[in-house]
Order: structure tokens, then sequence, then C-alpha cells
């Protein structure tokens, strides 16, 4: 329970007044008093921290980190061999896809072929009934041979004939399918005594002795592609198994995607696929561009730039250092390509780590650089 203060009632109404107010105001006092004492610490120690940070580059409740002054650090400048690869990837499709039609309409008299059969160029895969179309052929050839016998038909009248023979011949051959190229039967949905349209696909075929696919290469890297370049790829489906494609089309337009960038849908073709490689799988790989180019690269931490200039510190053979101006190249994962400058392969550059730079480490090492 709170403490009640104790009244003094010899007092007349106007001093128990006045006494109030006077203990109001000191409590008031006081606070003021607390309230700017912490503003005042948390000012100092504002200032204070800010100045820490500022000579210690941390602030005064994070944990130091142990530096060593003037650290000397050598590296190499080395040679490396590169070539310019375009990425890539798409889905396996078949070099040829036959959709075998039935031609004429009427009811199957025989199937020739099942799922997953070899099947040769020109080979018979299915017939319909042909009644109506033989009995046409061998009406119009008995008609063409009345007329040669008699000798009084007319030229015209034999030209009659003979198209007449050729249509009727040609109707028996709708009764009949056959196959476009050498490949495999991937489906079939057609069984004798089945009745179909004209135009009905019924049989697929397709030759698997190579495969193709389309590609989306950007309106850049587009730019660096020819017919015959060689691509190498792989497939998750047949994992440790690579393969070999080879560019065959590059169109003349482009296009957009739907992201707003220009790409042209080039063409390849895999010459001799893995047997476990099938249409509809996915792949990616790499388009070969160039043949392999060499380069020289040094650390990134090696280079200084200022003013638009960069430099590295060359150590020679005596031990001294030399400021070399050079030309470099960013190519990311801390690497620097010198595409000109008095450095080669093998030389050791130094550089600090230190806030000294390059004239910290040279007093460090009590050497005079020289030009």
């Amino acid at each position: 329970m709170a403490k009640k203060e104790k009244v003094n009632t010899n007092l007349t109404p106007e001093q128990q007044l006045f006494a109030a107010r006077k203990r109001s105001k000191r409590i008031k006092t006081i606070r003021r008093i607390i309230v700017w004492a912490i503003i005042i610490v948390a000012v100092v120690y504002g200032l204070f921290a800010y100045n820490f940070h500022l000579k210690n580059s941390r602030w005064p409740w994070q944990e130091a980190v142990a530096t060593t002054e003037n650290e000397i650090v050598r590296t190499k400048v080395y040679l490396d061999t590169y070539t310019t690869d375009v990425d890539i990837s798409g889905y396996i499709r078949a070099y040829e896809t036959q959709e075998v039609m039935i031609r004429s309409t009427g009811a199957v008299t025989a199937v020739h072929v099942k799922e997953g059969d070899r099947v040769k160029k020109g080979q018979l895969l299915v017939e319909t009934d042909s009644t109506d179309q033989t009995y046409r052929v061998k009406n119009a050839e008995w008609n063409l041979e009345k007329a040669r016998i008699s000798g009084s038909t007319s030229d015209r009248d034999m030209e009659l004939l003979e198209m007449q023979l050729d249509t009727a011949k040609q109707q028996l051959e709708n009764t009949r399918a056959y196959a476009n190229f050498d490949g495999i039967v991937v489906k079939v949905s057609i069984s004798e005594g089945d009745y179909f349209e004209a135009g009905k696909a019924v049989i697929t075929i397709i030759d698997d002795s190579k495969y193709k696919s389309t590609v989306e290469v950007d309106e850049i890297d587009v730019q660096l592609l020819k017919v015959g370049m060689k691509a190498d790829l792989t497939a998750d489906s047949i994992p440790g198994i690579p393969f070999e494609g080879r560019v065959t089309y590059i169109p003349m337009i482009g296009r957009y995607t739907n992201t707003g960038i220009g790409v042209m849908d080039v063409e390849i073709v895999i010459d001799n696929p893995p047997e476990k490689l099938k249409p509809g799988f996915s792949f990616e790989g790499v388009i070969e561009v160039e043949s392999e180019q060499s380069m020289l690269l040094v650390s990134q931490s090696a280079v200084t730039t200022k003013r638009g200039v960069s430099t590295v510190t060359k150590e020679l053979e005596d031990g001294t250092l030399q400021t070399v101006t050079v030309q470099v190249k960013y190519l990311g994962e801390n690497l620097y390509q010198i595409l000109s400058g008095d450095v080669k392969d093998g030389d050791t550059v130094v550089y600090t780590r230190s806030e000294g730079g390059i004239a910290g480490l040279m007093s460090g090492m009590g050497m005079m650089g020289r030009r």
C-alpha cells in the first residue's frame, strides 16, 4: 500500500495549502534534474561512441578484431586459358516425325506394325478395304484395252481413258500407307476391323538415328554463332553421359520474349545420341564459340586505381619494388585481366592490407621504388 504523508493539523488551512504547493514544486524540480542528467549522459556517451568508431572502425560494444599493420602480401601474375561459350538449354525432339494418315475412308483390313517396331523407308504399314478401288482399276484397264483393240477411238478419248485409269490406281494406292523414312514406330492407335474417315492420323513414326532441338539464344550471344559450331551437352536423365550437338540453322530474324529480350531460335542437331536419350528429355550445355585463348591474370587486391589510372607494385629480382602502370579488366571472383603493362607471367606483385598503402609497404620493407 502507498505510504501516506502526515499532515500537520496545527497549521491553518492557508499554511497547509502553501506547504503542499512547496512539496509539489520540489518534486517537479527533482524530476527535471533527473531527466536532464539522463539526456546529458546519453549525449556524452553518444559523442564518445562516435569518436571511438572513427578511430577504431568499430563501436565500443563490438568485439575488437586483431589486425596486423603493414602486412605484406605477395602474389603471382599468371597465364590462364579460356574459351568463350554460349550457355543453352532445351528439349530433345525427333529429327523427323511422320504422322501416318488414312487417306481413304473405310474399314481397316490389315495393320502390319506395332509399337517399337523398326521400319524401313517404303515399308507398308496399314491397309483399308480396297474392294471398290480395285474394281475401278480393273474396269478402267478393260475400257482402255477395248479401245486399243477397236482402233476407232480418237486420240482425245484414249487420253481420257488413260487419265481414268491413273485416277483409279491413285485411289487404290490411297488405301495403303507407307513409311517415309527409316525409323521406329512409337504409337499405333488402329486395329484391324476399325472404321476410319480419310485424314485420320493412326500411326506415328520417328527417326531416332539423330535428334534435334531449338534453343533460345539472346541477341548478343547469337552474333558469335556460326553454322557447324559444336555444342557440349548433358542431360539430368542420363547423368555422367555427355553427348555432342552441332549448330545447323541460325534464322534471319529474331523475336522478343515476354520480358522484352531479343532472342533467336537456333537449331542444333545431335548426330549420335546416347541410347537412353529420348525425345522430350531436357538438356543443357554450351556452344564453344572460340578456340582457347590466353589471358594474364592478377588478384584484384594487387591493383590500385586512382583517378582512372591502375597500377601494380612489382617486386624485382634484387628485392626492390617498381610501380607499373597497367590496363586491366575486371573478371569477377577477385580477378583482374591485365591487358597491357610491363608485367608478365610469373612476376611477383606485392601489396599491403594496412592503410599505409604502397608507401607504407616500401617504408616497412626499407626499400625504394623505381619507375
